[in-house]
């Protein structure tokens, strides 16, 4: 049993859990950071704030695609990696990062040119007005043009973390995100640069992380080593990557497809400011959202580890600290919801219409917050026992089996009401559901730890 083995099954949960999940966490909410600063600025911008954020409404389907095919890549090849090397196969390993490299370049430019050239199409079927379309016509033709950077710097922070430099791969992250905060000011408010300033500041933080993790390879410090040679495209490793990065890859597009319904139905039942009060709600969830997916991913190792050796009482004990954990985050952020929700919004734009439609949405959408605890923390543990089809079914409720049926029904019903209304009433059925399920293999543990105190009686 080497060391980390040894901590995992024997040092304090709670320290365990500060130790594994306060990295994810920071990670976590470096990426949210990344949108948020650029919703708020865009926001912000005088004059046209509240159709600027509106536009960028739009562009969130087309940012969730982007994302998935960073994730296919970015996922498929670290998973892979880890795989080859322990297998003893380090070529292999090689062989995969200059694969990788090859699909980020491959990729991105593919879709900058599909991008631009059928761009009015596809926001127009996003959801864009006459009035949006400028905005967010405006934001993805920048956004579009650094698309290789935008998959490059997801995939090495895939690949350095997997790499075994997981602060390194944060710390590259951190760089990119505080000079996004930076050139969103500068490129907006100092040259007037307006919506294309703040599209332009991603695209240069997003590079700037693409060259520090390139050069992580280049100058040799990595455990597996970047070489040209490797850059060549094997079939069967493209293989490999698509399959272990087609399920993250498939939720992130059913992640755009439920953004592209709630565009629709924003917009027939309250006009272009509903899409921009969505845009801001989406950034104010994300930020109390956030934490707890760094929780789980803190978990995950130590469930993991904990059940596969059968101490099944770590595992529970884990499991009940995340969730209560996560439940904490989740009651703050539903308390300043429901009680200040205009200091939250009033950061995202000051308009007193957008202003007024964004606090009522808010409050309804976080309605369930306090427990969605339940679903995010149940779900990741429910994947760490190694039962990932039960996860990806209970993930799925939550977002998409419930979610899409409650957004096209509700609005029929309850109008605007009815749409902030279609993610709670998820969160609700999802929690429950997962509640359920998590007490049946609590159950089952407490079979199981009788077991095997009954045989350790009768070999006594």
């Amino acid at each position: 049993m080497n060391n980390t083995e040894n901590i995992l099954g024997t040092e304090p949960i709670g320290k365990l859990l500060l130790k594994y999940s306060i990295p994810a966490i920071i990670g976590m909410m470096v990426n949210a950071l990344y949108n948020v600063v650029d919703r708020m600025f865009i926001g912000n911008i005088p004059d046209v704030g509240p159709m600027a954020i509106t536009g960028l409404g739009i562009t969130m389907p087309m940012m969730s695609i982007i994302i998935a095919f960073g994730t296919l890549i970015g996922v498929g090849s670290t998973t892979n990696i880890s795989i080859k090397l322990g297998e003893g196969k380090r070529e292999k390993a090689e062989h995969i990062v200059g694969n990788a490299i090859s699909l980020a370049l491959i990729i991105g430019i593919m879709l900058t040119i599909l991008g631009t050239i059928f761009l009015n199409k596809i926001l127009t079927i996003f959801g864009a007005s006459a009035d949006t379309i400028i905005y967010a016509k405006a934001y993805m033709s920048v956004i579009l043009i650094g698309t290789v950077f935008s998959l490059m710097s997801m995939m090495f922070s895939n690949l350095i973390r997997g790499d075994g430099s997981p602060k390194l791969s944060a710390t590259i992250m951190a760089i990119g995100c505080v000079m996004n905060i930076v050139l969103d000011g500068v490129f907006i408010f100092v040259f007037n640069m307006g919506i294309q300033g703040a599209a332009l500041a991603t695209i240069i933080s997003q590079a700037t992380s693409s060259i520090l993790g390139l050069s992580y390879y280049l100058i040799g410090k990595s455990n597996v080593k970047f070489r040209k040679i490797n850059l060549k495209l094997d079939i069967k490793i493209m293989k490999t990557i698509f399959a272990i990065g087609m399920a993250p890859f498939a939720m992130q597009l059913a992640t755009s497809m439920v953004q592209v319904m709630f565009n629709s139905s924003l917009k027939n039942y309250g006009g272009d400011l509903a899409i921009g009060a969505m845009a801001t709600i989406s950034s104010i969830n994300m930020l109390f959202v956030m934490p707890a997916y760094g929780f789980v991913q803190g978990m995950q190792p130590i469930v993991g580890f904990n059940y596969g050796a059968k101490k099944y009482d770590r595992a529970k004990k884990t499991l009940k600290i995340s969730l209560m954990s996560a439940t904490a985050v989740f009651i703050l952020g539903a308390l300043f919801i429901q009680l200040a929700p205009h200091i939250l919004v009033g950061a995202f734009n000051k308009d007193s219409q957008l202003m007024s439609i964004t606090i009522n949405g808010l409050r309804k959408y976080g309605f369930a917050m306090p427990i969605i605890g339940i679903s995010i923390v149940g779900t990741n543990y429910i994947q760490s026992t190694g039962k990932a089809k039960m996860a990806m079914l209970l993930s799925l409720l939550r977002q998409v089996i419930v979610l899409i049926p409650m957004i096209a029904i509700l609005p029929k019903f309850f109008g605007l009401n009815g749409i902030w209304f279609a993610q709670p009433t998820a969160d609700i059925v999802s929690s429950v559901v997962t509640g359920i399920f998590l007490l049946k293999e609590i159950k089952k543990y407490d079979i199981n730890e009788k077991d095997e105190l009954i045989k350790e009686i009768k070999i006594a």
